[in-house]
């Protein structure tokens, strides 16, 4: 549910794959507590995960494909537990199977000009059909429907040879995030697909959407750094990372990693989780006091970023003693219908100084909303990593199975996740 809104300050302001560099590896120097612009030029000279650090020979360790939402052991598990009809596998493939955008007859229905917020809005055309390229080019790998594969670069190739430009009011950087991330995980899917202009599609998303991914990370729209909230910070550091990966840039997806870490704005971690109660495994999500949809809409966008730098290697998930963790453990005890904890969240909204903001209680709009962000935490933090998340592993069971883009309505909240977590994560 991303919605245009001024943006929050608060007061106070092992594994599957061999040794992971913990929270992301050693950050470029000098850019810890920094802004966006100061990791520009640095990424690419931050430690990568396997280098040797300090060493004039060190080379970044190469990116894996696929290698965002999805790994190959992701992809070949559903393959294989579906053909053998095995739940919930099967039960997540159904929902997949049953949702019109999957259908290899979808036609997409490019534009040259997208806009989100203002005058002329037509970013609902862009969103379904990114969100048919994406449950297309799953049913290719999954079930091996080639029609299904072909749907899929139809819909990429149209796009990329009609779009030039993102437009609109604020909500344009909303629309850069979360579209490109989406757009980019579609790609990743079908990149060795011989129908697919993945040059150009590449191009596409390095010149329309990867500019403004930075221009929002690093200026805000000339806001207060604390006015916009959580989530736009996340979408684009999501596309950023994305992008990166998809394109084979170790630098702007170090840059993203490293924004997580140590960046300015709202969406770093410790901005994004600014109160952890640490005696009870819980922290407080920045957009609490908002609503609970938004909050959901911030678990998918960090859950996204963390699974894709896993997937390279880098654990963000675990950055900072779980803070996540603790934060989506949160978030599920209070849509489950329990208490927690509220600190007092305070901002500036507007340009400069801005005028001082506060939220004092916990917002019970939305409470309970199900959306599907809860399967791909669950299997990280409960199945994979062994750890006990009591709040998250129930509201996981309450979504299974998950759906994806037009399973929870037609607005452009229903389609901020791509979905099908049942499918992809269940281990």
């Amino acid at each position: 549910m991303a919605a245009s809104a001024r943006k929050p300050l608060h007061k106070h302001r092992l594994t599957r794959r061999g040794l992971f560099t913990l929270g992301g590896g050693v950050a470029a120097a000098g850019v810890v507590g920094g802004g966006f612009a100061a990791l520009v030029g640095g990424g690419a000279d931050a430690a990568q995960p396997g280098a040797a650090v300090g060493t004039a020979t060190a080379r970044p360790q190469a990116l894996v494909h696929p290698g965002m939402l999805h790994n190959a052991g992701d992809l070949h598990r559903a393959k294989v537990r579906v053909a053998a009809r095995r739940d919930p596998w099967l039960k997540g493939w159904t929902r997949l199977t049953a949702n019109r955008h999957s259908a290899s007859t979808w036609q997409p229905r490019p534009q040259a000009v997208v806009v989100r917020g203002g005058t002329g809005q037509n970013y609902v055309t862009l969103y379904n059909d990114i969100h048919a390229a994406y449950q297309n080019a799953l049913r290719w790998r999954i079930g091996g429907t080639e029609a299904n594969g072909d749907t899929a670069v139809a819909i990429l190739n149209a796009w990329s040879a009609t779009l030039t430009s993102v437009n609109g009011n604020a909500d344009r950087f909303l629309a850069s995030g979360i579209y490109g991330y989406q757009f980019a995980n579609a790609a990743e899917l079908v990149r060795d697909h011989p129908d697919f202009a993945f040059a150009r599609f590449k191009k596409m998303l390095r010149t329309v959407f990867l500019p403004m991914n930075t221009d929002f990370l690093t200026n805000h729209n000339t806001a207060n750094i604390t006015n916009y909230w959580a989530n736009w910070d996340l979408c684009n550091v999501a596309s950023l990372m994305a992008t990166g990966i998809l394109c084979d840039n170790r630098a702007d997806f170090q840059r993203a990693v490293t924004y997580m870490k140590s960046g300015a704005g709202n969406g770093s971690f410790k901005h994004a989780i600014p109160f952890v109660y640490g005696g009870q495994n819980l922290a407080q999500w920045q957009e609490s006091g908002r609503d609970q949809g938004h909050t959901m809409m911030g678990m998918g966008l960090m859950g996204a970023i963390c699974e894709m730098a896993w997937n390279q290697g880098v654990d963000l998930y675990g950055h900072l003693d779980n803070r996540f963790m603790k934060a989506a453990e949160y978030v599920a005890k209070y849509n489950l219908g329990a208490a927690v904890p509220f600190t007092t969240y305070a901002w500036r909204s507007g340009q400069g100084n801005g005028r001082y903001m506060e939220q004092p209680v916990i917002s019970d709009i939305a409470r309970g909303a199900v959306r599907p962000v809860w399967e791909i935490l669950h299997n990280h933090y409960a199945r994979r990593r062994r750890l006990t998340t009591p709040f998250i592993s129930l509201m996981a069971e309450k979504v299974r199975a998950e759906g994806g883009g037009g399973d929870y309505g037609p607005n452009s909240g229903g389609f901020d996740q791509l979905g099908f977590g049942t499918l992809l994560y269940s281990k």
